[in-house]
């Protein structure tokens, strides 16, 4: 259930098939660094990275589930691990806008995050839709990425959960009208998108409850805003782990990621670096239950 540790452009690469000193022309302009950058991810080469990113140590970027990095070491000892982990990694890139003016630049952008991990003699795909913005300065004649903010794109794990109309109505940046928490409780139909695995879960309105997997539970630790976070134990098979998903806009469905935090005795995997994609259900009442 996790999703690797980073942004894409925390993920983002190439590796060049060259050496760092290769690198005497730097794009000339912020959409090839960008580029540039989720190849060098992809092909996990770290002093590419390195060349394309800002250092400053104050910077502050985040990643999904709001976790950040302060200054550069912090996003390389993330990417090191995710470089070791993963047997490859694919970023491809469905949509780019990028914006200049003077020195500065900003972009928007969504990319599949997609990585093969060895289970076994076995090697596991999952694809992680993801959001991307961020801000590039041209220092000294080169674009290099400053800050950026990455979060998890659910609605294309299956189409769109928002409608369309309500989404392009709005033009409000800042909601003074009290948000209530989703009604998650009942009873819903899971399923583990990768491996196809089906199961029921039974949810009170805290948001806890078992399923029916290795004598499962779920805790939730926080709803706001429709994301739906918290975490999952298996005593059947003795794992657990996290989950956030992101529920639609009527609370009956819900899409996102699950990853590992312990198998066993093992219990420094790194959070969501293993796992995969969900996709829930929520079973409407019998007419009986009605009456």
């Amino acid at each position: 259930m996790r999703q690797r540790a980073s942004f894409i452009l925390g993920s983002l690469a190439l590796l060049l098939f060259v050496t760092t000193s290769s690198w005497a022309a730097d794009p000339s302009d912020p959409e090839t660094a960008i580029r540039l950058m989720i190849r060098a991810n992809a092909d996990k080469d770290l002093p590419a990275l390195s060349r394309l990113m800002a250092h400053d140590a104050d910077i502050v970027s985040y990643t999904v589930g709001g976790r950040k990095y302060v200054g550069w070491p912090d996003f390389e000892r993330e990417m090191r691990e995710e470089f070791v982990n993963a047997q490859k990694i694919e970023i491809p890139i469905t949509e780019l806008k990028v914006w200049t003016k003077g020195d500065l630049a900003w972009f928007a952008m969504e990319v599949d995050y997609i990585r093969y991990v060895a289970e076994g003699s076995a090697v596991k795909r999952t694809v992680l839709p993801l959001r991307e913005t961020g801000i590039l300065e041209r220092r000294a004649g080169r674009w290099q990425l400053l800050s950026w903010h990455e979060s998890f794109r659910s609605a294309q794990l299956g189409g769109p959960l928002a409608s369309p109309s309500a989404a392009a109505g709005s033009q409000k940046l800042v909601s003074t009208a009290p948000v209530s928490m989703p009604d998650v409780s009942g009873e819903w139909d899971i399923l583990e998108v990768e491996d196809e695995k089906r199961y029921k879960a039974t949810i009170d309105k805290s948001g806890n409850g078992p399923y029916t997997q290795q004598g499962g539970r779920f805790v939730t630790t926080k709803i706001e805003n429709r994301l739906w976070q918290g975490t999952w134990h298996q005593p059947g098979n003795d794992r657990e782990g996290g989950f956030e998903v992101l529920l639609s806009e009527d609370g009956k469905e819900a899409k996102g990621i699950w990853w590992y935090t312990r198998v066993d005795t093992r219990k420094n995997i790194p959070p969501k670096e293993h796992g995969g994609t969900y996709h829930w259900k929520k079973v409407a009442p019998s007419p009986a239950s009605n009456q």
